[in-house]
């Protein structure tokens, strides 16, 4: 594994490649490669202790062609502007898949939350609230959680929001509580639009998932839900890991045991029904039929994707791979299905809630599920076919050809103003 790739690079080579493959002229491309605008800004938040500590945040909306800015807020000591920028931008191109009314945006704090107290987090969430207020709005700039951030701190920037405009606005932010106007089903809906690409996947390769075996890099809320849902299908879990290592039974793994392990000890490390255990890069090697990278960017490099034996990839997380490790992965007919589309059930729902709370109607989790498969489904078949009508070497190249014709055709039915 490496953190080297700059994300924001990777981005761009990424629209390069598809680029190749439509009629859209340098400038315009030119400009979907680079966000609109980026805030940089530092949050001077009191510690419970009476001192004072300077967190740097951003803030980046990449583009707003097809619809207001949409995108996560993470909470992360490896925040930086740039990858900030390419969160942002795949978000452009993750909505326009899926086919829903959305931009691109994504914020970040460099900040480890696992060292701040429960107040001194309410701070500096409120204290970032404040400074995006003038740039979000449920027209404008509607953000959600991401990595260490959740239903809590939504809540706060949505109190924080409405208390500094004396309004009631609930869809100026998405990924909140249900009882604070989020939606049912939220929670879930990343590791179900995961569960729903690996379904179609084996499907269209002719294969039957409920004989895959699979293993999980993450267990986080993506990665879990991913694993429950599709050993619910019949598959085989056989390797799930976090931060604290690996575990792998080859007769598969209780997901949900695993799960209760997580949450009684801190990792799934030591969990008694394991085989045995070993490092992440090992588990995304396994001879597996499917791997579900479900961490952090950049977790297959080049040299790593080498070793990888899996027959199909479903990226639950943004950016896994490296462009490196896509073009070594072309070669030995590994079929990756991007995270644009395998994780876009976060982004899906999300545009539920908004639409919800504009409507100020609210949907049953039956609905919710219901309209996310009809949304994933489509938005498969719309990627397999793009893989098919153009000489792409990659499913990631596909999607990024059908995602960008969407964007330039909403830019240029706008025409250039003033």
């Amino acid at each position: 594994m490496t953190n080297e790739a700059n994300p924001f690079e990777s981005l761009q080579s990424q629209i390069d490649s598809a680029a190749v493959h439509l009629d859209v002229s340098a400038d315009v491309l030119e400009r979907l490669k680079r966000p609109e605008r980026v805030l940089e800004t530092n949050l001077t938040v009191e510690m419970d202790d009476g001192s004072i500590e300077v967190f740097e945040a951003f803030r980046s909306q990449f583009n707003g062609d097809r619809g207001p800015y949409k995108g996560g807020i993470r909470f992360h000591p490896g925040v930086t502007r740039d990858e900030v920028k390419a969160l942002s931008g795949w978000m452009v191109y993750k909505t326009a898949v899926v086919d829903i009314p959305y931009g691109g945006g994504k914020g970040g704090v460099v900040i480890d939350p696992s060292e701040y107290s429960e107040s001194e987090l309410e701070r500096v969430t409120r204290s970032f609230a404040t400074e995006l207020r003038p740039f979000i709005g449920v027209n404008k700039d509607i953000p959600a959680p991401d990595v260490n951030t959740g239903q809590r701190e939504m809540n706060w920037i949505k109190d924080t929001y409405e208390t500094l405009e004396d309004t009631t606005e609930p869809g100026v932010i998405t990924g909140k509580a249900p009882d604070s106007g989020g939606s049912l089903g939220r929670v879930e809906a990343t590791g179900r639009s995961t569960m729903l690409t690996a379904r179609e996947a084996f499907d269209w390769l002719g294969r039957d998932i409920a004989d895959a075996t699979v293993a999980v890099q993450g267990y986080g809320n993506a990665g879990w839900i991913a694993a429950k849902l599709i050993q619910d299908l019949g598959a085989d879990v056989v390797a799930v890991s976090d931060s604290s290592g690996a575990i792998h039974n080859p007769d598969g793994l209780d997901t949900r045991d695993v799960k209760a392990h997580k949450n009684e000890t801190g990792g799934v490390a030591g969990y008694p029904e394991a085989a045995e255990e070993f490092g992440n890069d090992d588990l995304l090697t396994l001879d597996v039929d499917l791997l579900v990278p479900a961490a952090l960017e950049n977790a297959i490099d080049a040299d790593l994707a080498v070793d990888v034996q899996a027959d199909v990839i479903a990226e639950a997380a943004n950016g896994p791979l490296t462009p490196g490790a896509d073009e070594v992965l072309a070669d030995t007919d590994t079929y990756v299905f991007p995270d644009i589309l395998t994780n876009a059930g976060g982004v899906t729902v999300s545009y539920f809630e908004w639409v919800q709370n504009r409507q100020r109607f609210y949907w049953s989790e039956e609905r919710v599920n219901d309209e996310l498969e009809v949304i994933i489904v489509d938005a498969f078949e719309d990627l397999v076919a793009a893989y098919e009508d153009h000489d792409v070497e990659t499913l990631r190249e596909a999607a990024y050809v059908l995602a960008i014709q969407r964007v330039v055709d909403a830019f240029e039915e706008s025409g250039t103003w003033p």
